[in-house]
């Protein structure tokens, strides 16, 4: 009888999501360990990396690659006085971070799109933190970014001596949780924030052709949220194809006029004993955002009660979407004695998990 043939390994990289990635950073880049992240396009890689700047008290550098020569690198060779030698100078970025004196973060932005003479020549300040005869300070912490072979992006591959110079390199994968809880701290219309829960998988659609437009993700959903109360009514859809491709489009044209029919937030905080409760998840998900952009020191206690209802209507997920997305945009609503008093009740167990 035959052994059975080995099993073949097949590599793979552990998937991150944006909330696990801004724990993981905040921890590598006080400890001096640079990072590799690795994604599709437009997924918020250089946006959480400009968040941890922030937390951990770091300046940010951000350089391109892509459109780098090896010498902004290395620096560039200057002869000596009577010709017999030559140093390497450092300008531009190389310069800025050599003679930085605050702790630092050098982003390398887009580093598998940059020629492998360029990544050969990250190689040596990666590892050794010198080029030649300059020396990078210790507070200085390398983190880069790529997008993935697959992902039509122009990406030809990272030098097997450059990747190992990273301590680890993760893949990010936005998650809808993660990115309604950013949309709901940067004031995104909650009307957007409900169609995303409502279509997760819209949260970001892979490119599959190479025609110029665009597709679903995280970035161009926020294109959207900036065009959104921007842009004439008539407008409307074709500004929203041009950020997210026709088909998202039109889904959203879609929920909207689903949303702009609902009662008002006023409407609902008027009776929240009485107010009619949507049956449809698209309603749900869109009075839901409403409310909680509505949500006020001076109305929360109503928009509880309302709340309450849909608890024992059994709508227990949406409830806590609510009361989530409320206290997220507007913390101080955690110190209302409404909110106090009712975390003793049955939005006390959704806020718990229970």
């Amino acid at each position: 009888m035959n052994a059975p043939a080995p099993a073949t390994a097949v590599a793979t990289r552990p998937t991150v999501t944006p909330s696990q990635l801004t724990e993981l950073l905040t921890a590598y880049i006080p400890a001096r360990l640079p990072v590799l992240i690795t994604g599709s396009p437009g997924i918020g890689k250089s946006d959480i990396v400009e968040q941890v700047a922030i937390a951990t008290g770091h300046d940010l550098l951000i350089s391109h690659p892509v459109v780098e020569d090896p010498t902004d690198s290395k620096g560039l060779p200057f002869p000596s006085d009577d010709g017999s030698t030559a140093k390497h100078l450092p300008f531009g970025d190389l310069e800025l971070a050599m003679n930085s004196t605050k702790p630092l973060i050098w982003f390398l932005d887009d580093l598998g799109q940059a020629s492998p003479a360029v990544q050969a020549a990250k190689m040596q300040l990666l590892l050794a933190r010198r080029v030649g005869d300059h020396k990078l300070p210790p507070h200085v912490t390398f983190v880069a970014a790529t997008n993935r072979r697959s992902d039509n992006a122009g990406v030809t591959g990272i030098l097997d001596p450059v990747i190992s110079r990273f301590a680890t390199v993760v893949e990010l994968q936005p998650t809808i949780r993660d990115w309604s809880e950013w949309a709901s701290r940067n004031n995104v219309p909650p009307e957007l924030i409900a169609f995303v829960r409502f279509r997760p998988d819209l949260l970001s659609v892979r490119k599959t052709t190479r025609d110029i437009e665009n597709s679903p993700s995280p970035r161009s959903w926020g294109f959207v949220a900036k065009t959104m109360g921007v842009v004439p009514s008539a407008l409307e859809l074709v500004s929203f194809t041009g950020s997210v491709g026709e088909g998202a489009a039109l889904e959203l044209a879609s929920f909207l006029q689903i949303y702009r029919q609902l009662a008002s937030p006023d409407a609902i905080l008027l009776n929240p004993e009485t107010a009619a409760i949507p049956d449809q998840p698209a309603a749900l998900y869109a009075t839901c955002a409403a409310l909680a952009n509505y949500a006020s020191e001076s109305n929360f206690d109503r928009i509880l009660t309302y709340t309450n209802r849909m608890i024992h209507e059994e709508h227990r997920e949406f409830a806590a979407l609510l009361v989530r997305d409320a206290t997220k945009r507007t913390p101080a609503l955690q110190n209302n004695h409404a909110f106090i008093r009712a975390q003793g009740g049955a939005i006390g167990d959704i806020i718990q998990g229970r």
